[in-house]
């Protein structure tokens, strides 16, 4: 890679991590845990009884240059709440299939704020890349509730009631805008997983990168994407440290004969390169 790609994707991991801004300044929404329900009926109420007056309940921001890497933190203004070591690894996962001219697309399941997506169209601007397609697949209005019946680990899975998870595809596509890689090479999945992955009109897939959280949207995207996903290519784990996420994972790798080296990133994501 030359100084032209290092210099510009560089500094693209830097603005989506927020890091060249002291975001430790502001405040952001507070962030609770909706367990135990008698803690989230009190919440509920209090903030249903400020939003009559147009206001929120706080809290300031705390975070780390090294939480930002390596750790867990949620960002308040950053694109992506990936960690930066997390970033580079996908930036070079997009790098290798184009050197080595693995064919196929690009896409992220469960986007956020688009900060992942964001990145892959940009190494493939700065590569003048323009036959492949980056695809951002989401609800773009959270995550589902658990279908426990059908998927046991999901119980108790609390992820849909979180809403700072809900970023509406209107923010998405501006988000994109903003750093001007809002064009025909980025495509935009609108709705469940189980919904939207089968009928996705995607022929190859050269990086696959997983962000469902759940064991459920999880399995929907490997079960209708990974086949897609070309020799040489490479699937990304975001949420590997979640117990559901991580146990899909394992069963669909096992029952599909699966046995490429799973590599760790950072103790929360995992990737690996999918051979013959």
């Amino acid at each position: 890679m030359d100084d032209r790609h290092s210099l510009y994707l560089d500094l693209m991991r830097k603005v989506l991590l927020f890091e060249l801004w002291n975001e430790e300044d502001l405040w952001r929404p507070a962030l609770f845990d909706p367990r135990p329900l008698y803690k989230k009926w009190i919440v509920d109420l209090v903030v249903k009884h400020l939003a009559k007056t147009d206001r929120r309940i706080m809290e300031p921001v705390r975070f780390t240059d090294l939480e930002r890497q390596f750790a867990g933190d949620w960002p308040t203004l950053a694109h992506t709440m990936i960690k930066g070591v997390s970033l580079e690894i996908l930036q070079r996962c997009c790098e290798k299939v184009i050197l080595e001219r693995v064919p196929g697309d690009l896409i992220e399941t469960g986007v956020w704020r688009g900060g992942a997506c964001i990145l892959m169209r940009a190494v493939l601007k700065s590569y003048d890349v323009k036959d492949r397609i980056v695809w951002a697949a989401d609800s773009f209005a959270g995550l589902p509730s658990p279908d426990a019946d059908k998927y046991p680990a999901d119980s108790g899975d609390k992820h849909f009631a979180i809403d700072s998870l809900r970023v509406s595809l209107e923010e998405v596509k501006d988000n994109f805008a903003r750093y001007g890689l809002l064009d025909d090479q980025v495509r935009f999945l609108k709705g469940w997983f189980r919904d939207t992955l089968p009928l996705a009109p995607i022929r190859e897939l050269a990086v696959l990168r997983l962000d469902g959280d759940m064991y459920e949207s999880t399995w929907d995207a490997l079960s209708s994407l990974y086949p897609k996903l070309s020799q040489g290519g490479y699937c990304i784990v975001d949420d590997y440290f979640l117990a559901g996420c991580r146990k899909a994972v394992l069963d669909y790798r096992e029952q599909h004969g699966i046995t490429e080296e799973i590599i760790d990133i950072d103790g929360l994501a995992v990737y690996w390169q999918r051979g013959s």
